[in-house]
């Protein structure tokens, strides 16, 4: 049996969540990737567009509440 690429394994799983996984997961990779070094610190710019997005997600409601969070975490134990 040949190997699949690991790209094309990823996707296959990926493809098998519904919505809010596909949004965890997508947000775990964004963290991965966020933590790597860069060259160079963020920009004045680079910053506050990334503040900007954050403001934009939660007013458009986009966020869990540390209340849910801990909902979610008791009803999984």
């Amino acid at each position: 049996m040949a190997t699949q690429p690991i790209s094309q394994e990823m996707m296959r799983y990926f493809l098998q969540l519904n919505d809010a996984e596909q949004k965890s997961v997508l947000e775990m990779i964004k963290t991965f990737l966020g933590g790597r070094k860069n060259d160079h610190p963020p920009t004045l710019e680079e910053y506050n567009k990334e503040l900007e997005q954050a403001d934009a997600e939660i007013e458009a409601g986009d966020y869990v509440s540390h209340e849910e969070v801990m909902k979610r975490y008791f009803k999984a134990q």
